[in-house]
């Protein structure tokens, strides 16, 4: 489904009943990121997943976006839908727009799920990395990216051992429009640092890590729980960075007892 947010055709689905779950799909891939958690939630909740403006069927706009756009885009798209407040699950860069959601909508955050992530603003030599991967994006395209984050996304034995996660992975960011690739680097590479909003966050809050992350490793998710008063940390064995990817049976188990745990 489409609907024009904020001035641009933004792509979501929208399955099932009852308690909303939005999902916010990590750099730089799509909603497509979240079907393990559509087909193994929907028949108990409501799943919302949204292609965030410049990924997957949504508009591509090149020009200078921040995370702040992309949250604004997803609280337009619950107004159109109708819903007040909701559980967010924000993997990698969806949980960098989560806590640009939380910062700027609170009231809207029912619960929140923080996987593969980071709190702190990209040290000067991210920010350089950033600026060099966008720079090979204009230059190359997408296919260069793809050969890029593969080893960054995916454990290890997961690129050597299954391919039909790599060829999914590696297919996302194909369609993923060189534009959208360019903002999002400058998005990221701008964000403030949220340390500081970790010890503010009073919703109930889960966080979720792949224990071979080699991109936002363990201890980043280590580092976010014990500043989240109440917060619960689960790790995932035999998942890199797309921890509900690869391990989607125990992604959607460690979400489910999140929500039964709190009777969200």
């Amino acid at each position: 489904m489409k609907t024009v947010i904020n001035g641009i055709h933004l792509a979501y689905t929208d399955e099932g009943q009852g308690r909303p779950l939005v999902f916010l799909h990590a750099f730089p891939l799509s909603k497509v990121m979240w079907q393990p958690q559509v087909q193994g939630l929907v028949d108990s909740d409501r799943v919302i997943t949204v292609d965030l403006r410049g990924h997957g069927e949504s508009d591509a706009l090149l020009w200078n976006f921040t995370l702040d756009d992309y949250a604004k885009d997803v609280i337009s798209l619950l107004d159109h839908l109708g819903i007040a407040q909701s559980v967010f699950i924000g993997l990698s860069m969806g949980g960098y727009t989560l806590f640009s959601l939380y910062r700027n909508f609170p009231e809207r955050v029912k619960a929140m799920v923080l996987a593969d992530t980071r709190a702190p603003a990209d040290s000067q030599e991210g920010k350089n990395g950033r600026r060099i991967m966008a720079q090979l994006a204009h230059k190359e395209g997408a296919s260069a990216i793809a050969d890029v984050m593969l080893p960054k996304l995916l454990a290890p034995l997961t690129v050597e051992q299954r391919p039909d996660i790599v060829d999914q992975v590696r297919k996302m960011i194909l369609q993923t429009p060189t534009e959208g690739i360019i903002v999002d680097l400058m998005a990221m590479a701008a964000r403030p640092d949220s340390t500081d909003l970790l010890s503010k966050i009073t919703c109930p809050t889960l966080v979720i890590v792949g224990k071979d992350d080699v991109a936002t490793p363990v201890a980043e998710s280590h580092y976010i729980a014990e500043r989240i008063a109440g917060s619960t940390l689960v790790t995932i064995p035999g998942a890199g960075h797309l921890s509900n990817f690869e391990q989607p049976a125990a992604f959607n188990q460690s979400l489910q007892n999140f929500l039964s745990t709190h009777r969200l």
